[in-house]
């Protein structure tokens, strides 16, 4: 890390508390001027730093600007091998990640955006990605599975994410198969898998890991086309400081515990029971059909089982399905 990473590292981990200048230069190895130095470029990227003349510099506690550093300090000590990277505006962070695993980039680069100009959701569909309201971030993995084996990455993946609402926001998070997570009957965090085969092998070559999370209602409400099915974690202004920060050291944490160990399936069974359509009607979303279907449940596959209006039953392991008719 440069000055001004290693500087930020230590407001982060002493928010609130006031660190002198000359304290960090020691600490760093660098000049009482390259302190400073940094500090105006942190204030300068927006972070609120106060000073006071021979006491030192202060980052307030109402400061909430999302970075490497304000999330790592919440990471837990068995947390995989993250390298995180923030940006303000990025095309898609799903497709910069995927270039980086094709110049060989580790398992654990993460990459995360406030804004994305070309998201995109499964089907290929547009992922709203407005700037500020949000968490759009992508997971590289390197996972030793094949490729029937993936749903499990996304699968696991919504239950890290539905826990983690739940702990951070104390909202009450359900999933629909496969991947997204809805909290009051609207959706607030989509989930996109993509990945790469190793042909020789039969295995994954490599995965990309994609969450988009509506954290804040943007400015004047969601578009007209996502009204009435869309929602973010916190409704209201009442956002606290960090909120982000936790956010998503929260979803690493608890999604790394489940990888580590994805072969026994731990995460399976609040998958389940978090299922927010096993019982109810269902519409199977096709090329230019709907078919309306039972859900009678959710196997250990991760698979959806239906039972279709001619009293048929198939599994779904891909596909589109919707509680309500398109």
């Amino acid at each position: 890390m440069n000055v001004k990473q290693e500087v930020l590292k230590f407001f982060e981990e002493s928010k609130g508390i006031c660190i002198s200048g000359a304290q960090l230069a020691i600490q760093l190895s660098v000049s009482r001027n390259a302190v400073w130095k940094a500090v105006k470029s942190l204030q300068d990227d927006g972070y609120s730093i106060t000073a006071v003349t021979n006491k030192g510099y202060t980052l307030t506690k109402s400061n909430d600007i999302l970075s490497p550093q304000s999330v790592s300090k919440y990471l837990a000590d068995d947390a995989g091998p993250f390298n995180i990277e923030v940006h303000k505006t990025i095309s898609s962070t799903n497709s910069v990640l995927k270039s980086l695993a094709l110049d060989g980039e580790s398992e654990g680069k993460v990459v995360i955006a406030l804004e994305q100009t070309v998201g995109r959701g499964r089907m290929n569909r547009s992922f709203y990605s407005p700037s500020g309201t949000g968490i759009y971030m992508s997971i590289l993995l390197r996972p030793k599975m094949s490729a029937t084996d993936s749903l499990f990455l996304t699968t696991s993946a919504a239950v890290a994410v539905a826990e983690a609402i739940e702990t951070v926001a104390e909202r009450n998070a359900k999933i629909k198969w496969v991947n997204d997570i809805y909290c009051d009957n609207k959706k607030v965090c989509g989930i996109l898998t993509e990945a790469s085969l190793n042909f020789e092998g039969g295995g994954l070559e490599y995965a990309v890991l994609g969450i988009g999370i509506n954290v804040l209602e943007p400015p004047g409400g969601f578009p007209d086309e996502l009204k009435g099915i869309a929602t973010s974690v916190f409704n209201g202004a009442n956002c606290p400081a960090d909120l982000k920060s936790r956010l998503v050291a929260e979803i690493l944490n608890r999604f790394w515990t489940y990888y580590k160990s994805i072969d026994n399936k731990a995460f399976l069974k609040s998958y389940i029971n978090r299922s927010m359509i096993v019982g109810n009607e269902v519409y199977l979303i096709g090329n230019n059909t709907c078919e309306k279907a039972l859900a009678t449940k959710i196997d250990e596959q991760c698979r959806l089982w239906v039972k279709m209006q001619d009293g048929t039953e198939k599994a779904l392991s891909s596909g589109e399905v919707s509680i309500k008719k398109v």
